[in-house]
């Protein structure tokens, strides 16, 4: 449901308010600003849950700002330690601000009896792996036609029993937190659904991982098998955003352990963040995005009736990623801003390099100060930048391995004269904080980025 951005004066009356009436000492005086420079004193000021994103900290912070609900009422903080607490939580807020502190491990394959398994989510459909092997298999039926009848009929109801237990929506107005720096959120399948004022702040975020992929034999040149679910999903004019201090990631389920089936990586994620369908004004910092292949789709169509013309504006700065095979992002349409990240891709990663920055339809990505690194694995400057129906792109001052290097420039040289790509002057990035030297990057988000926080039991950041 769409709720109106609660505006930073409007969060501090609300906070002075509930010291007013008696309320918990959660709320140490107004919410405060958390700013980028500095984050491990960020919860020094005020208790972590509490905290409203910068003025001036990308694109989450323009107009009324990212508040998330930072003015919570006493009765809408939550300590939640269970898949059961979670999602009552996300579903009582009574579109009030509402506060969610994660404890431990939250695990989205639980229920009342204990672990589920895909065997649980398959019971009564009629679907097996077995069975559904071999009515496709490419050698009897085919590479002409998307599999259907009744198995296929019958993965996509277990597909949807699956759906309906790991996927949650996050309402407008809420702020979810890690309590500790062990806080996880593992096998779910979050979504901001057209909502607002949202803030995600201090959790592992892990494996969403699809029991039942498709296989679709028409998908390039091979076929492909395709999952359903993204760790998060921001979509449908979703708008004010702050992902902040998180690690994503699909551990324990890498990409390089899973099986082949029709000569194809038997595939169980799809993406890790996505921002598509007219979403709006996300600021994601000092996250750690690991061991994902298609990263971070911001944009997710050529055609412009899903309402993305004039929307998608993104801010990615100061997280690092470690061994990411693609999409860092891929852009359509926006406007996206990617500064002081560190990139490191290895020789032992368990996804296959392709590229960095996806350069789309009508996008517009700025690219700068940020530090690459392909520490022994293959890669290079001319390898950052993917053109991808795009036309224009800039940047400047990005380091790979070490050298200052035009990654225009290395693209251009490398590709066809019909894949090059032109300098964009149509935008200059303006809602940043310190913009750090490159060479910096790597030290200064040493120990700084994921989860690095905790809040004892009364709210209190230290």
């Amino acid at each position: 449901m769409h709720r109106s951005i609660l505006t930073t004066s409007a969060a501090t009356a609300a906070a002075a308010a509930l010291l007013i009436s008696g309320g918990s000492a959660a709320v140490a005086g107004p919410p405060t600003h958390a700013g980028p420079a500095a984050p491990q004193a960020q919860t020094a000021r005020t208790p972590l849950e509490r905290q409203v994103l910068a003025e001036g900290d990308g694109w989450a912070s323009a107009g009324d700002g990212t508040t998330g609900g930072s003015a919570a009422s006493q009765e809408h903080v939550h300590d939640v330690s269970s898949r059961a607490e979670l999602v009552d939580a996300l579903e009582s807020s009574d579109d009030e601000p509402s506060i969610i502190r994660v404890h431990g491990v939250v695990d989205a394959a639980t229920d009342d009896g204990g672990q589920l398994t895909c065997s649980d989510y398959a019971a009564g459909t009629g679907y097996s792996l077995e069975e559904y092997l071999e009515a496709y298999d490419p050698e009897t039926w085919g590479w002409e036609e998307e599999p259907s009848g009744a198995l296929e009929e019958a993965r996509e109801v277990a597909e949807q029993n699956q759906a309906e237990h790991i996927r949650w929506d996050i309402p407008s107005n809420t702020t979810i937190v890690g309590a500790s720096p062990e806080a996880e959120i593992t096998g779910a399948a979050l979504r901001i659904d057209g909502e607002e004022n949202v803030i995600l702040r201090n959790l592992t975020i892990s494996d969403s991982k699809d029991c039942f992929p498709s296989w679709d034999p028409t998908d390039g040149d091979a076929g492909n098998w395709n999952s359903e679910y993204d760790m998060l999903q921001i979509i449908n004019g979703a708008e004010h955003v702050w992902l902040d201090h998180n690690t994503f990631t699909d551990a324990p389920t890498f990409d390089d352990e899973l099986p082949e089936h029709f000569g194809r990586t038997y595939q169980v994620h799809d993406g890790a963040v996505d921002v598509t369908n007219g979403s709006n004004l996300v600021t994601m910092s000092y996250n750690r995005f690991e061991d994902h292949d298609k990263l971070m789709l911001i944009g997710s169509t050529d055609s412009a009736d899903r309402g993305d013309p004039g929307k998608l504006k993104v801010t990615i700065h100061h997280n690092r990623f470690t061994d990411v095979g693609q999409r860092a992002p891929r852009v359509r349409w926006g406007q996206v801003d990617v500064y002081n990240n560190h990139f490191v891709t290895s020789d032992d990663s368990p996804v296959d390099y392709s590229y960095l920055f996806g350069v789309g339809n009508e996008s517009h990505l700025h690219a700068e100060a940020n530090a690459i690194e392909f520490r022994g694995a293959d890669g290079g400057a001319d390898e950052v930048i993917k053109n991808w129906r795009g036309e224009v792109y800039s940047g400047a001052d990005n380091l790979v391995d070490g050298e200052p290097v035009d990654l225009l420039d290395a693209h251009n040289t490398a590709v066809a004269e019909d894949q090059q790509l032109d300098e964009d002057t149509s935008w200059t990035p303006q809602l940043r904080g310190r913009v750090d030297a490159p060479q910096a990057v790597p030290a200064l988000l040493s120990g700084s980025v994921g989860p690095i926080y905790t809040a004892d039991g009364d709210g209190e950041g230290r």
